[in-house]
């Protein structure tokens, strides 16, 4: 063997050599790894086992971190007088965490050309009073409309019966409540305005906001247990639960719950966590569709300015993102947290008033020790959060 082949073979050797060094490294990096994941299971863990034992919290949670579960448990009961115990599997009203699923719904009648975020709300019902409100006004809550919780009552006379989009509709154009302020001046919360949307995505489409939903956003995601508000109850859920009132009594729905848009999805903690999953790489909607959701849609930093489409924001000193968004409908108060940078995501279903879990600072510090003082609002979405 010539000197010059000889130092090639041993120069391979050298390189081909397994490194003895890295094995053990790569092993203490994985049981690292492992051990954070169940320090994480275990303070999440502890923490609602404290609420439910000390706050009464009664509930589903689930936690997510880099598209993984890291924990996800049932505290209490689907009916409090029967003492059934809650399962995973057991179905919540979203109430307000509907919200983000009617803006994705109107996010894909854009993507597919059907409309533009700066269109008129007269393109699509020329008889609404309301001038120069846009769709992207209504997305952010900026239109100056009135809650119709607030007013419907004056003019809905048949309590025993649901009121439906189609009769909001009609009311706002027969009744014609005054706006609270000139469209973008500022923000404020209306359940009214995602109510509007509902009825939009229902007048381009062609289907009911239900079945709008269902083949265009939960059949596609697998969201087997996800459905909408059905006044006839002809969906057989097999794991209910009742809503209860914070002094434990049931809480009935009444006639404003047939409005959907703003609220009226029912879902469970699993089917959440796919939608979250869904919003990486989304299949739905145009990346650059969803940046502008989850960008603040306001003017300024100002609480309230800091709302994408169904999505409240939140930035911390390091600059990552928090969305989330709270919601309260008849005995049912809801949570969703995003934190898309290391793909955390918290979903909170509870089916009694309880705002144990509304300091979103304490959640994410069962991930990691940053502070960010969100506090899950409570006080502007009246009955519907």
């Amino acid at each position: 063997m010539t000197p010059i082949l000889y130092a090639y073979f041993f120069l391979a050797a050298l390189l081909l050599r397994p490194n003895e060094s890295s094995e053990p490294a790569t092993l203490t990096a994985m049981l690292a790894a492992e051990r954070r994941e169940e320090l994480i299971s275990e303070r999440f863990g502890a923490l609602f086992t404290d609420l439910a034992d000390r706050q009464g919290f009664n509930g589903n949670v689930l936690l997510s971190h880099n598209g993984k579960v890291m924990y996800r448990n049932a505290f209490g009961y689907s009916n409090l007088r029967a003492k059934t115990p809650l399962r995973i599997e057991s179905v919540f009203q979203l109430a307000s965490v509907t919200k983000q699923f009617t803006a994705a719904a109107i996010m894909i009648l854009h993507d597919e050309g059907k409309l533009e975020f700066d269109d008129p709300i007269q393109k699509f019902f020329p008889d609404l009073p309301y001038k120069n409100v846009t769709i992207r006004l209504l997305l952010g809550h900026r239109t100056g409309i009135p809650d119709y919780m607030n007013f419907s009552g004056k003019y809905w006379r048949r309590k025993t019966g649901f009121l439906t989009n189609a009769s909001l509709m009609e009311m706002l154009i027969a009744r014609r409540p005054r706006s609270e302020f000139t469209p973008d001046a500022c923000y404020r919360y209306s359940n009214t305005n995602y109510a509007i949307l509902a009825s939009v995505i229902e007048k381009l489409s062609g289907v009911p906001y239900a079945e709008f939903m269902k083949q265009r956003v939960f059949g596609p995601l697998g969201m087997r247990s996800t459905f909408c508000f059905d006044p006839g109850g002809s969906i057989t859920i097999p794991f209910p639960t009742t809503g209860y009132n914070a002094n434990r009594l049931p809480a009935h729905d009444d006639y404003l719950s047939g409005v959907v848009g703003d609220k009226g999805i029912f879902s469970t903690v699993d089917d959440m966590f796919a939608w979250d999953q869904s919003l990486y790489g989304s299949s739905l909607l145009r990346q650059a569709t969803l940046e502008e959701a989850f960008t603040p849609s306001g003017h300024g930093s100002r609480y309230g300015s800091q709302y994408g489409y169904g999505w409240r924001i939140s930035t911390a000193e390091a600059g990552e993102k928090i969305l989330y968004h709270a919601g309260w409908w008849r005995g049912y108060t809801t949570l969703s947290v995003r934190r898309p940078e290391d793909k955390t995501y918290i979903i909170v279903l509870s089916n009694k008033v309880n705002w144990s879990f509304r300091n979103i600072d304490n959640l994410l510090a069962a991930v990691d020790d940053v502070r960010y003082e969100i506090l899950a609002s409570r006080h502007d979405d009246n009955s519907s959060r």
